[in-house]
């Protein structure tokens, strides 16, 4: 079992950067984003709304999950590769806190974190492996997965962040980014993109937005100013929609 299963992780077509395959989960993702959220808005009573909400976050969790069982399962599990200090896996692994439990203070900071961060993914991603391989739908679920969890969050539960959720969001990130510097340095490795620009699991260089930010170490610097300014927009359509309703 552990040999087939190490044979799939590695066989795979190539990921084709807007390529059919990106551009149909993009389409797809957007379809999801709009008509997922209304309908359970309109359409469902709370306890179908609850469940439904339920679901997106054990889904969301559950791919990182079933991913570390599938390394493991294969003997190719690595501490440097596979543990969640990269902030989408963080995410992943909390999220069932605001679906299940509707925990706000989560919502608040992951809201900042996936309009920004896993928005950004999604039209770079740092994935290998093309249609349908399990890391292709993986990334899918994990990145635009979770900001369909925040959309259902902020439609259906009602939550939605404030200018103090902005701050604390990104009080959050440096904590985490912090706490991740030790990490690399202990085990060699480059969660966070810390120590060096995105690369894929074929260790080849992925474009994104950090290219535009400098060499390395000073767009870490760079980087905290463009996550404040994705902060600041992705805080602007709440504050104009809820503005114009309460108004």
């Amino acid at each position: 079992m552990r040999e087939s299963v190490h044979r799939y992780l590695n066989t795979f077509d190539s990921f084709e950067l807007f390529g059919p395959a990106h551009i149909g989960a993009l389409i797809i993702s957007l379809a999801l984003f709009i008509g997922l959220p209304l309908f359970a808005k309109r359409k469902l009573d709370r306890r179908q709304q609850d469940m439904l909400g339920s679901w997106i976050g054990w889904l969301v969790m559950g791919q990182y999950v079933a991913w570390v069982a599938l390394e493991l399962t294969a003997g190719s599990f690595d501490l440097k590769l596979h543990l969640p200090f990269h902030l989408c896996r963080f995410a992943n692994l909390i999220v069932p806190l605001v679906m299940l439990r509707k925990n706000y203070r989560v919502y608040e900071v992951l809201y900042f974190w996936g309009f920004s961060g896993m928005l950004q993914a999604a039209f770079t991603p740092d994935i290998s492996q093309g249609y349908p391989h399990f890391h292709f739908f993986r990334f899918w679920i994990g990145h635009n997965g979770l900001i369909l969890a925040l959309i259902y969050a902020t439609v259906v539960y009602g939550m939605r962040p404030t200018v103090g959720s902005l701050k604390r969001a990104f009080i959050a990130l440096n904590i985490f980014f912090l706490v991740t510097i030790p990490v690399n340095l202990i085990l060699d490795a480059n969660y966070f993109w810390i120590c060096g620009k995105p690369v894929n699991d074929l260790g080849q260089h992925v474009p994104s937005l950090l290219d535009y930010l400098g060499p390395w170490p000073w767009y870490i610097l760079t980087a905290e100013f463009v996550a404040l300014a994705h902060f600041v927009l992705a805080y602007l359509p709440i504050h104009f929609i809820y503005k114009k309703k309460d108004g």
